[in-house]
């Protein structure tokens, strides 16, 4: 093990690193808090100015100063370039109110920040890996001992950012902002993060005239000469680390689930936008049904946008209510799915891998009264089907129209509507509209942040079904369990784990109640998932068996907070 690393992880945090060294490590480096003694030790005088603070006064002064920025964006960029310099910093400022931080430091800030201002994702610590110059090299690269304290990876292509699609090498901000929340919610060590950035060209026409594109100005790279880059990526990760947590997050179209289900069985990896989607709307269901929604077993679910989200959430649904005691055929008819191409149905064409468990009979719709019966809309699909629940992972922004949406309340005593698009210009419907149109009946989520709606004189939540609801759980379930694989059973236990703390459950006015837990106890939600993952991977036998009491203090070793301590020199 490298100093830094050792020095990253070590309690006694002594090192051989010089003072400058110190300055220019972003999870070491204090600025003007070293002491006077650490400035003796490690020739940091003139380097620094006279004062000396601490942790606490350095971050009231960044909140002072960020709070004086005209809005959320400025203040994003201001945050990134203090996570550059001083990840304790960073943590600190945020620690104090996360509810209030977590939209400036990911969505809706980051997806502008994708767009606009690249350069700042020149991160030390994130690596981009490029096709033209790094096939053949990755395994040399991550051998580089800055990188032994590594357990946590997010990687993207940058192929289908939030709801903007291709940023090519621009998308490394989502990796960054992903670990920052692994951190800020799950309480993962910054030392043990590295983002990635694959960089396989940009379709993107205007990324590739921009003279401050960071990325390799090519088209992008598809087939088996991706999938040769991808398979490399991966190999010399498992063979580096065979104890890490591989993340992806952001792929493009088909490749998500395709190099998901390529991988899963060789080593600990998973793909946010669909596991992570899928198990936070899975507790988030279960709260609901809890707050008076139908039950698992009478629900019948409409979801607008069959890609990897929408597939990875159907699936994950399905396999809950197997568990439930249906058939496996029981429960798959019990979605509808509705894409680009109107309700997916057996032999249409363009029906995809994820898409092929969920297609409905080819004659379903043979006693409705549609426009067109080779392309049945989704309007069509709500007025014959008459769901208890309907989901939006679309990124079509307004696609919910009162049509659509009014007849749920007819229908069902308290219709469940997860419009969960994000960034929120992309939102299939507000939750003002939503509410409107189902007097008030409406169980809802959404997939960015939405202020409560004043609806007959009472303030109703709305609860943002994020997934930092679930996946900071997995990244510490990982660094504290000793996970080898990630199944789809742990992250049916993470849905059941979320939604046994849900406020709804149990209150006495559960129309008032939210769902999900504040943002605010996201640390305590992640512990909570983390235990049972955990629990359930020693179950399917891939964690080693440790009793409850080894759990919990491993769980507790595994948290980091942001503080400043003592350093020696080694």
């Amino acid at each position: 093990m490298s100093d830094t690393a050792r020095t990253m992880l070590s309690s006694s945090l002594k090192t051989a690193l010089s003072g400058r060294e110190l300055l220019d490590c972003p999870v070491l480096n204090k600025g003007n808090a070293f002491d006077r003694r650490e400035r003796d030790l490690f020739g940091l005088h003139g380097l620094l100015p006279a004062s000396v603070a601490t942790l606490a006064e350095q971050a009231d002064l960044a909140r002072a100063r960020l709070a004086a920025l005209p809005d959320n964006f400025a203040r994003h960029i201001a945050l990134r370039e203090i996570q550059d310099r001083n990840e304790t910093l960073f943590y600190a400022i945020i620690d104090e109110a996360l509810e209030a931080w977590l939209p400036i430091i990911y969505t809706p800030a980051i997806g502008r920040a994708c767009r606009e201002f690249s350069h700042i994702w020149t991160r030390p610590r994130g690596l981009f890996l490029n096709y033209a110059d790094h096939r053949g090299r990755i395994a040399e690269i991550l051998a580089s001992p800055q990188f032994d304290g590594v357990r946590v990876i997010v990687a993207s292509d940058g192929g289908s950012i939030l709801g903007i699609g291709d940023q090519g090498a621009n998308g490394m901000g989502i990796p960054i902002g992903k670990l920052s929340l692994y951190t800020a919610c799950g309480g993962l060590d910054p030392a043990r993060a590295l983002p990635v950035l694959l960089d396989v060209g940009t379709d993107n026409e205007t990324l590739l005239a921009d003279p401050e594109y960071i990325g390799w100005r090519h088209a992008r790279v598809r087939g088996a000469q991706y999938d040769a880059f991808i398979a490399e990526f991966v190999q010399a990760v498992n063979t580096r680390w065979p104890d890490i947590a591989l993340h992806w997050e952001d792929l493009s179209g088909a490749d998500a689930l395709r190099i998901l289900r390529r991988y899963r069985g060789d080593m600990c990896t998973y793909n946010d936008d669909i596991q992570g989607t899928a198990g936070v709307t899975a507790g988030a269901l279960l709260a609901a049904i809890r707050a008076g929604g139908a039950a698992l077993d009478a629900q019948k679910i409409v979801i607008f946008g069959a890609g990897g989200a929408g597939c990875g959430i159907a699936d994950l649904l399905a396999q809950m209510m197997v568990a439930g005691g249906m058939t496996a055929q029981e429960a798959s008819r019990r979605f509808f799915m509705v894409d680009i191409n109107g309700l997916v149905r057996e032999g249409m064409p363009g029906v995809t891998e994820g898409q092929q468990p969920f297609a409905q009979p080819a004659d379903v719709a043979s006693g409705w009264r549609v426009d067109d019966a080779a392309h049945i809309t989704l309007a069509e699909v709500m007025a014959h089907v008459q769901p208890t629940m309907l989901i939006g992972t679309s990124g079509q922004g307004g696609a919910f129209t009162r049509e659509i949406v009014a007849p749920m309340a007819r229908q069902a005593a308290r219709p469940i509507i997860f419009a969960l698009s994000n960034p929120t210009a992309n939102i299939e419907a507000t939750p003002a509209d939503l509410l409107a149109w189902t007097q008030g009946r409406a169980i809802i989520g959404t997939g960015g942040p939405f202020a409560p709606v004043d609806y007959a004189g009472r303030m109703r939540p709305v609860d943002q079904i994020n997934n930092s609801y679930v996946f900071p759980g997995v990244g510490l379930a990982v660094v504290a369990g000793g996970i080898t694989r990630m199944t789809d059973g742990m992250f049916l236990a993470a849905a059941h784990a979320l939604a046994a703390l849900s406020p709804a459950a149990g209150a006495a006015d559960p129309t008032t109640a939210p769902l999900l837990p504040p943002v605010s106890e996201l640390r305590l939600v992640a512990t909570a998932v983390a235990r049972a993952v955990i629990m359930q991977g020693q179950k399917e036998g891939v964690a080693p068996q440790a009793s409850a009491h080894e759990v919990e203090a491993a769980l507790g070793d595994a948290v980091w907070t942001a503080r400043y301590r003592p350093y020696e020199k080694a």
